[in-house]
């Protein structure tokens, strides 16, 4: 036997337990961030020469984490895995909105780590910020990887 409990019929109306039959609407002030901007530090080169550094990363679906796991490159070698995955939830890398494993493939290796990092801050802790210390003065503050910019810059 199934139990079902009603609600709403949109999730941001709200009928308080002493209801004269009027709805009240509540306005979600915060709604759920699903992509996120990024600036790669060195950028994709594509064919002709021009480099890509901006680009946009959604939040992951389970599915994203199940369906390379039947990827024949990620069975014969598991360090795929990741090229696969970054692959699938990139939805845009500079022009390109069409961003397949063998792009991946070709970023730097210090933009694939950076794409690594930022794929488990959304994913894993929700949030594209990072801690970091100050080199000269050894002060802790936060900054934001999605902020567009690069860090070490005002």
């Amino acid at each position: 036997m199934r139990r079902t409990i009603p609600v709403p019929a949109r999730e941001d109306e709200y009928a308080p337990p002493e209801d004269t039959g009027q709805a009240v609407r509540r306005e979600r002030t915060e709604r759920l961030r699903t992509e996120f901007p990024f600036e790669l530090p060195r950028g994709y080169v594509d064919g002709s020469g021009t480099v890509h550094r901006t680009g946009v990363m959604r939040l992951a679906t389970a599915r994203d984490e199940l369906i390379p796991l039947r990827d024949d490159r990620v069975r014969e070698n598991s360090a795929y895995l990741s090229v696969v995955l970054i692959s699938r939830v990139l939805t845009r890398l500079g022009t390109i909105e069409d961003v397949h494993p063998g792009i991946v493939e070709d970023l730097f290796a210090s933009d694939l780590a950076f794409l690594q990092d930022f794929y488990r801050r959304i994913n894993a802790e929700g949030h594209t910020r990072a801690a970091v210390t100050c080199p000269s003065c050894q002060e802790s503050f936060a900054v934001d990887l999605a902020g567009g910019g690069r860090l070490g810059e005002s």
